[in-house]
């Protein structure tokens, strides 16, 4: 039977300028509320007439599964927003399509197989390790986990990268990203953009900052081109080296400016997300003491003060649960956004082509038909049975479908030798409650998650 097509509904918003300022001020909530006062597909206008734009939301597991996975030809990354990635980060994985994405993915994929991935365990303990150090005098016994676990992510990707180059990375990457970050993302939500070119204020720190990070990584590939030996102690070899070494008779291999464009994508994607998850995982932790004592006896029972390492993973559930829960509640990737290129019916709804679509994991994961008390902190809701009770596309912090993050296990082993590790030392107190966020290239806090430490002994 053929399913009746409706006009897709959605918030009115101001008369001129629709929900220009809602979008402004709070996308996540308007998002949000779009969806528990208009349904699973809304249509979201914003702006003045003649630079309005227009938005359709996907909130639906169901949806969301069609726009990431099932007809995934029909959504591409075309949007302004892509393109603004784009042309500060390079067409890597994140960014690039058809061919191109196809042509990486082949050459990359072998470098991020289980087993491949599991053999950094090691160089990730040794920078959790690191970054813990000072917290044993830190003032007070605080610390801010969110600011903690960017500098763990960053490090621990820069090392897998780099190998023993990771001190210059890092030092770089924590100066000028953040400045590239700001400058996608005002250009990104603005419908009228001056030439990159122009010399103004911000153009010029921009193109400071981008020039700083590509000289970081030319060098760094000039040199362990040049040295033609292997950079590291990750495995044996370090990501770059692996990278510079990829080949295939299909494919060819990575000249250097792919090279660097793929090292900046995983810079980018490989710690803010897991920074975000770890983060927000240790506050939830410190505001729900029962929560934590089980953490704390799943992994003294585990570990006995040992390191962890890979194959502790599949021994350690309760901690994977934790952290799905917080990438529940606090999704890396917030909103991710598509261009439809092809009319598409969608709960009963067509999306027209040309329309840009977002499909946003901070509303399907609080979804009410998936999540019972959707703002509750409550690891049980990944036990094996629970997840197996709902829908695939629940729950999707990774995407999904031909796009899904190619690092995903990597995020996961970081996260849980991390997380397995501070709990060995420390038990954590909540001081801020509340952590507002907002959604920016990923989900960034407004505001400080501070912790108070206590040693922990088992």
């Amino acid at each position: 039977m053929a399913t009746t097509t409706t006009e897709v509904p959605g918030p009115a918003g101001l008369p001129l300028l629709g929900s220009m300022f809602d979008l402004k001020n709070d996308s996540l909530g308007t998002f949000l509320r779009s969806q528990r006062e208009h349904g699973d597909v809304v249509r979201i206008t914003a702006g003045p007439p003649g630079m309005r734009g227009v938005v359709y939301g996907v909130f639906s597991a169901e949806g969301a599964q069609q726009v990431l996975a099932t007809e995934s030809a029909n959504f591409r990354k075309d949007n302004h927003f892509y393109q603004e990635v784009r042309e500060s980060f390079g067409n890597g994985l994140l960014t690039s399509q058809d061919e191109d994405y196809l042509r990486q993915r082949r050459l990359v994929q072998p470098l991020f197989t289980r087993r491949r991935v599991d053999s950094y365990a090691e160089a990730i303990a040794a920078e959790v390790a690191t970054v813990l150090g000072p917290w044993r005098t830190a003032e007070d016994s605080t610390v801010d986990v969110l600011d903690e676990m960017t500098t763990l992510a960053l490090r621990a990707v820069a090392r897998i990268l780099f190998g023993t180059d990771v001190e210059a990375a890092v030092e770089i990457v924590e100066r000028a990203f953040p400045v590239m970050g700001d400058y996608v993302l005002r250009r990104g939500y603005s419908p009228r953009n001056l030439p990159r070119h122009w010399p103004t204020p911000g153009n010029r720190r921009a193109a400071a900052a981008h020039e700083e990070l590509y000289a970081v990584c030319d060098r760094i590939i000039a040199e362990r081109r040049a040295a033609g030996v292997t950079g590291g102690d990750a495995g044996g070899q370090d990501l770059l080296t692996l990278l510079a070494e990829a080949e295939s008779t299909e494919d060819g291999s990575f000249d250097a400016s792919e090279l660097r464009e793929q090292v900046l994508v995983f810079l980018l994607a490989g710690h803010e997300t897991t920074a975000t998850s770890l983060g927000f995982a240790l506050h939830l932790l410190a505001l729900h003491p029962e929560q934590q004592k089980r953490a704390h006896e799943e992994v003294d029972r585990v570990l006995s003060g040992r390191t962890p390492g890979a194959a502790d993973l599949e021994a350690l559930p309760y901690l994977t649960q934790v952290l799905k829960e917080a990438m529940r509640l606090f999704p890396a990737a917030p909103v991710v956004g598509r261009r439809a290129v092809a009319a598409t019916e969608i709960g009963g709804h067509t999306i027209p082509a040309g329309a840009d679509v977002i499909v946003a994991p901070w509303v399907t994961h609080r979804h009410p038909a998936y999540w019972e008390d959707p703002d509750r902190f409550d690891p049980e809701r990944f036990t094996p049975e629970a997840e197996a009770g709902r829908p695939r596309y629940a729950w999707f912090p990774f995407g999904g479908g031909p796009r899904a993050c190619i690092g995903q296990h990597f995020s996961m082993l970081e996260s849980v030798i991390a997380l397995a590790m501070i709990l060995q030392a420390h038990e954590l107190e909540a001081i801020d409650t509340e952590v507002p966020v907002s959604a920016a290239i990923t989900l960034q806090a407004a505001g400080r998650a501070r912790v108070r430490l206590r040693p922990h002994t088992a």
